[in-house]
């Protein structure tokens, strides 16, 4: 808990204490200490999650491809390790939220600054539970754990109905919102806005739990949304992919997100990377994830065809090339040492795999098992790292955010919430979605009107890669599931044969030989493998099996209480 995790730049995350000459009596003396209790809450217990966030967020909602994993066919069980982890790491970040927050109440620092790092540390405890309602469903509620500890009934606990444990979560954003200042952050710390973002985006969710549009639910996440787009002092950046570079750690479109960074501590650093990237895209040799990569279906949102020459491609939204390469494909941020020729340098996707003198450990084989690779959470080779973030990356190791609520993201829940009243032309709607729209295709014809498939659409072009797309299903299945089920089944979510042959045919012509008649879609109405078989059950999880069997409260035919909370909980 006394990880000193500074915000100010990459090397400040690890400047930590000697734990022995501390207690939590005595450490919070002053706002520096009580800054620096708060910051580990924004990278540490988030660690094991981050493999969850993809399969979970990203693979089951048909975004991205994983081969056999159990993601991909809804078929995950309480005793597979990835949930597992996810679970007991969103726990890790209530508890010490939780004991972070009581601890620091008593601290002899400035009145200022020990709201603010009480407000961080309820937003951080109000996320993980959204994350663990929209996963799971029925949850407990932990308020304190000191309580359940001495009580000696931590085994004992029961679910909680899903609507309470919303209003759980908003109860928390209401207070930390009470506590933190408005003036806008330049560190990357968590303020006013950033947390009133996050309220509206629950607001959102909630409205439809009862499995009916809550009105009232509606028209209050319509307008938190529009403070935080008018008031918060923040505006989109105007290059979609600088979102994603290490150098915009901290920006204005980053509300929340997991601040990493390289130590010698295991836990504080990003390792996506590893998970997301093909063998030798670092020189650290971390990297195992060309076999997974964005799906046919994401391809088809883009309008993106894998079977048309590179060479007559012409890219309309530049979101494309920021979530998905394919062939043709460069990038000057990528290993920005390596030469390209005519005087350019950075990547390109086919030198890499089948080019020698470019790529010394080029394969010759293009892995992406749908023709395009993952974009999104990379950084690139040690170069790119240490231009970005002023520092060295390690094997598995790198200090790139994870933006987990952006600007855009709260732009669109306004006209989402709008639409769902049925205000179909409002104005603020109208300009929320055309700026988001707009800034990934100039050219976009300004809309007038909006309809909720305009906005379902836009969400998932503009989030995609970034672990939030199966969380919409979530939401929308709580009042219109048989529409989700339907369009996850129609999906386009198999492999796409035989893209590495015609790519490096290509390659080696020089790009003039190009025959697409050999890529093939693995189609399950031909033959190929089955569409999953998605039912109402396949919007929550199955809790971890250690879970259950330690408190049988937890178990999917246990029935979930129903908590008052706001007459049972304060802050």
């Amino acid at each position: 808990m006394l990880l000193s995790v500074g915000l100010t730049s990459c090397e400040d995350f690890l400047d930590r204490p000697v734990e022995d000459n501390y207690t939590t009596e005595n450490y919070y003396s002053d706002d520096a200490s009580c800054l620096r209790g708060v910051n580990f809450l924004y990278n540490s217990p988030w660690y094991d999650f981050q493999r969850g966030f993809i399969k979970i967020g990203e693979v089951m909602s048909g975004n991205m491809y994983w081969g056999s994993s159990p993601y991909m066919n809804f078929s995950v069980n309480g005793t597979d390790q990835d949930l597992v982890n996810m679970s007991y790491s969103l726990w890790a970040v209530i508890s010490n939220a939780t004991t972070l927050y009581n601890s620091i109440k008593d601290a002899s620092s400035s009145e200022s600054v020990k709201n603010q790092c009480m407000g961080e540390c309820l937003t951080w405890k109000a996320m993980a539970y959204f994350f663990l309602v929209r996963s799971f469903g029925d949850v407990p509620i932990i308020h304190d754990y000191s309580e359940n500890l001495t009580a000696g009934n931590y085994n004992e606990v029961s679910k909680v109905q899903k609507a309470d444990v919303y209003e759980y979560i908003l109860l928390t954003l209401e207070k930390a919102m009470e506590l933190l200042p408005k003036t806008k952050s330049t560190t990357g710390r968590i303020d006013y806005y950033c947390a009133e973002g996050l309220y509206a985006k629950v607001l959102l969710t909630a409205a439809g739990v009862s499995g009916q549009l809550n009105n009232d639910y509606l028209q209050r996440a319509s307008a938190a949304s529009l403070d935080v787009i008018q008031n918060s002092g923040r505006l989109l950046l105007e290059n979609y992919e600088d979102i994603f570079r290490g150098s915009n750690n901290v920006s204005d479109e980053s509300l929340i997100a997991w601040r990493w960074t390289v130590g010698a501590q295991w836990t504080c650093q990003n390792t996506q990377q590893s998970d997301l990237m093909p063998e030798g895209f670092d020189e650290f040799g971390d990297c195992w994830g060309g076999w997974g990569g964005p799906s046919a279906d994401l391809q088809d949102a883009f309008d993106y065809d894998v079977t048309e020459n590179p060479n007559n491609r012409l890219d309309v939204d530049t979101r494309r090339k920021a979530t998905m390469m394919g062939a043709g494909d460069t990038y000057a941020y990528f290993w920005r040492d390596h030469e390209l020729g005519n005087g350019k340098k950075g990547f390109d996707i086919l030198k890499f795999y089948f080019d020698k003198e470019y790529n010394s450990a080029a394969t010759g084989e293009f892995q992406g098992p749908c023709g395009v690779q993952n974009v999104k959470h990379a950084y690139g080779n040690n170069a790119d790292h240490e231009d970005e973030c002023g520092m060295s990356a390690a094997r598995m190791s790198y200090a790139v955010a994870t933006h987990i609520l952006r600007l855009a993201d709260v732009y669109l829940v306004h006209a989402e919430a709008e639409v769902l009243q049925g205000k179909t032309t409002s104005t603020t709607a109208l300009s929320a979605f055309n700026a988001v729209r707009q800034r990934a295709i100039p050219s976009a014809v300004t809309k007038t009107s909006l309809s909720f498939d305009d906005v379902w659409k836009e969400r998932r072009l503009e989030l995609a890669g970034e672990g939030d797309r199966w969380y919409d299903y979530v939401r929308r299945a709580y009042y219109d599931v048989n529409s989700c089920i339907a369009e996850l089944k129609s999906q386009r979510r198999n492999a796409i044969w035989n893209c590495s042959g015609v790519y490096k045919t290509f390659y080696e012509s020089g790009g003039v030989t190009w025959d697409p008649t050999e890529i093939q879609y693995d189609d399950p109405d031909n033959g190929g493998t089955p569409r999953p078989n998605v039912t109402e059950n396949s919007f929550n999880l199955p809790y971890p099996t250690e879970d259950v069997a330690l408190n049988p409260r937890l178990g999917s035919n246990a029935e979930a209480i129903h908590v008052d909370v706001r007459n049972t909980y304060s802050y």
